[in-house]
């Protein structure tokens, strides 16, 4: 989709930008390459390239935003670092999506004791449109009132359930999402918010901790109630670093355990 960079726009990516802060004498500095890249952030938020696809060559960017192939590089080499685009040799840079198999593991990690590969299986459970109470409406930076939708699925491996999730969606994007259409779907919730919402979720923050089992929980895994699990409370961010998910999954590690490399 070759959309030209708006002319009231130049003026900031020929020069790096230098602003006063609040206090203090020393400027905020904002390298060229940083600007091409919320240039392309944006744009990718804006829909100029789905999940998958071919962005512009280096030389082409390079050309539409008036600036060194260089300084273009440098911005995609940053992006491809933080997971929003993937290089392919010998055939260009594409959008990051989760149909990619590789995505999968990013945001489940969890590995079966045996060494076995994990494979997954979601069994929605319920689907309902809500208001976002004080704790949903902190997490996912909304005011409180406004439109979640409250999803709860478990994940089974192997035919066993691992995994209790509930999860909150920002209202204004999910608005239309339903119980039926998760039970259809045949691949990741992530797969279906990239290609039926048009959200893509890029990062996630998750905080872990040990939590027994409670009666409803005990009930869905299949555990008896005070059985250790771990909890794990995520945020998840679209483009933009805008919070779109929060999600709180506990997990049944009686034959799993969370794997998390670092470095």
């Amino acid at each position: 989709m070759g959309h030209t960079i708006k002319r009231d726009l130049m003026p900031m990516i020929k020069n790096s930008i230098q602003t006063k802060p609040p206090s203090g004498n020393v400027p905020a500095f904002s390298p060229l390459y940083r600007q091409i890249k919320t240039l392309l952030i944006d744009q990718l938020d804006a829909g100029e390239w789905s999940a998958g696809e071919m962005i512009p060559s280096e030389a082409e960017l390079a050309q539409r935003f008036n600036v060194s192939q260089g300084t273009v590089r440098k911005a995609i080499d940053e992006m491809a670092a933080e997971n929003l685009l993937v290089r392919r040799q010998g055939k260009g840079t594409f959008v990051t999506t989760h149909e990619d198999p590789a995505s999968f593991f990013r945001f489940l990690r969890l590995a079966a004791d045996n060494g076995e590969p994990v494979l997954a299986q979601s069994q929605p459970l319920g689907c309902t449109h809500i208001v976002a109470d004080a704790r949903v409406a902190n997490a996912i930076d909304l005011p409180e009132g406004a439109p979640v939708v409250h999803v709860q699925r478990l994940l089974e491996f192997d035919g066993a359930p691992v995994v209790f999730d509930d999860i909150w969606l920002a209202g204004e994007l999910f608005s239309t999402l339903t119980l039926e259409q998760m039970q259809t779907w045949k691949h990741s919730l992530y797969r279906l918010f990239e290609s039926q919402f048009g959200v893509c979720m890029v990062r996630a923050e998750e905080h872990l901790r040990a939590v027994p089992a409670i009666a409803e929980t005990a009930h869905h895994l299949g555990v008896a109630v005070g059985t250790p699990l771990l909890s794990v409370e995520r945020v998840a961010y679209t483009y933009g670093d805008k919070a779109v998910e929060w999600r709180r999954g506990l997990y049944s590690t009686a034959r799993h355990h969370y794997v998390n490399i670092l470095g």
